[in-house]
């Protein structure tokens, strides 16, 4: 077991603090050597989306790798769902994924499959350890590689892991700079800002001084600011810049873009439809549009967004935060998508994570938080659901001292609602509010946008909850988790203030 151990030892060293586990027979000897590194949490998942969802909700938020321990080919199958969606947030990230010992694949036992090609499209970084003296180096790497360009898996077999011979010694090596290549376009990007001009910020963290910065560019140039749809992790809230996410539906961003001549990319790609639709664009911004690549995808954009600003004498100046919202006036009107999102708002704690994965009835809530106090939030950078829960269970691992709220869609919620019982055993203050119509809404929403103006039996058949219906507090108090149904504003006030007053996992589920 000398090989597992060293491995764990130096991702210890390595400055690792968590590990998602949902492990098998084959990852046995990495479980056993974790007593050795006791540094690193071990965490238990119900399900391997929940270790992958929450080590990207770690991640995103220290900035740090966590590690996954999957089962092979079949375990990870189950997590690459929400790897998706960090692979697209470029979130630190080291999977160890079990193998069948090298001798032993021959034999093709049932768990058997290709596991590199599972892999592959979720990964930055992917190898196969094929001697024990090469393990901790393979860990080295793929640390480095997920700490620069997002998930990163290393696919150990299990004869490797159990193997007594040590690896050979690997120094830590320090997180590399950040990528400074924005010094080259600086001028270019100064010179061609004004009336019709964008900046679209992306990245994997938005902090509160790159978007004051872009504020201020705007500010002084005339240039419009807006925000990728779905942002990895953005600092916001009352006092901080007010910015705009592109929208998600494409008719409504190629309105927005349409006087676009230049798009200043300050960490994000260029904009481009989630979907292709009948008769609609599925590149946003006009054909003609100059892009300026300032910062690459996923970049870190702090200093290039401050230097920017240096560039065109916007070094200093107000900001256009906004100032704390009053507290909402007790109402028993029921609850309606506008009023949800007010009293999300006029409730949201001081330094509060949000993992957002509300989708239709949440819209508004993004906006209207921009008054709140200062906050992190996190989105569906990948648009594959099941990702809110989860990725709040890792939020809050990395932040305990923070209360995170998870606003999720109730169809989405199905997903991984396991993520509450990691939730309950780990006593995370964890907000969890389930915005129940008894529906998958966006679907029907969908529907409508590819040209199929009335809903079809099928359609119904295919996109009700409620047949039968789904009761979210009786699931929750089977996890362990205290629960309540509101239906008014004035109850979902009360009890987003019971939940933030007590310590552990509350679940709220908004009947609308």
């Amino acid at each position: 077991m000398q090989a597992a151990q060293s491995l764990l030892e130096f991702a210890a060293r390595s400055g690792v603090r968590a590990c998602f586990a949902n492990p098998g027979t084959s990852e046995m000897h990495l479980v056993a050597a974790l007593d050795s590194a006791p540094a690193i949490r071990p965490v238990l998942c119900l399900f391997e989306g929940i270790a992958t969802g929450a080590a990207d909700g770690y991640g995103r938020m220290l900035r740090q790798p966590a590690l996954t321990l999957l089962h092979l080919g079949p375990g990870l199958a189950n997590g690459i769902a929400n790897l998706h969606n960090a692979y697209r947030a470029r979130t630190p990230i080291l999977s160890l994924i079990g193998d069948h010992a090298t001798y032993h694949r021959a034999n093709d036992p049932p768990l058997a499959s290709d596991i590199a090609a599972l892999a592959q499209p979720v990964s930055k970084w992917l190898k196969t350890a094929a001697t024990a003296e090469d393990l901790v180096a393979l860990a080295a790497e793929g640390l480095d590689a997920a700490r620069r360009d997002g998930p990163a898996a290393l696919i150990l077999p299990a004869d490797i892991a159990w193997s007594e011979v040590a690896p050979r010694a690997v120094s830590v090596t320090t997180p590399p700079p950040a990528d400074a290549s924005w010094t080259k376009c600086i001028d270019d990007a100064a010179r061609s800002l004004g009336p019709t001009a964008v900046i679209l910020l992306g990245g994997r963290f938005l902090s509160s001084r790159a978007c004051a910065a872009a504020e201020r560019v705007a500010a002084r140039t005339g240039a419009q600011v807006f925000v990728e749809t779905f942002p990895t992790r953005m600092e916001r809230g009352a006092g901080r810049a007010r910015l705009k996410r592109l929208p998600y539906l494409s008719e409504m961003a190629v309105a927005l873009l349409a006087h676009a001549q230049t798009i200043v990319l300050a960490g994000a790609a260029e904009p481009v439809a989630f979907f292709a639709l009948p008769d609609r664009a599925t590149r946003l911004a006009p054909p003609t549009t100059r892009f300026i690549e300032l910062v690459k995808p996923g970049g870190e954009t702090e200093a290039a967004l401050e230097a920017l600003a240096e560039a065109v004498g916007a070094k200093t100046g107000p900001i256009s935060g906004a100032e704390l919202l009053a507290p909402l006036p007790n109402t028993d009107a029921r609850l309606d998508p506008m009023g949800f999102a007010q009293v999300i708002a006029a409730t949201l704690p001081h330094n509060a994570i949000v993992s957002d994965e509300s989708n239709t009835l949440g819209l508004y809530a993004f906006d209207a938080a921009a008054g709140a106090p200062p906050h992190d939030w996190l989105t569906l950078t990948g648009g594959s659901i099941g990702q809110g829960l989860p990725l709040a269970t890792g939020a809050a691992i990395a932040c305990p001292d923070r209360r995170v709220l998870a606003l999720e869609a109730d169809g989405s919620a199905l997903y991984t609602i396991q993520a509450l019982w990691t939730q309950a055993r780990e006593g995370l203050n964890v907000t969890n509010v389930i915005l129940n119509n008894r529906a998958y809404a966006i679907l029907k929403l969908e529907m409508m946008r590819t040209g199929v103006s009335a809903q079809t039996e099928a359609a119904k058949e295919l996109f009700d909850l409620d047949r039968p219906s789904i009761d979210f507090t009786s699931l929750a108090a089977g996890f362990g988790v205290r629960g309540e149904r509101v239906s008014t504003l004035h109850g979902l006030a009360g009890a987003l203030r019971r939940s933030y007053s007590i310590s552990g996992p509350t679940l709220i589920e908004a009947m609308f």
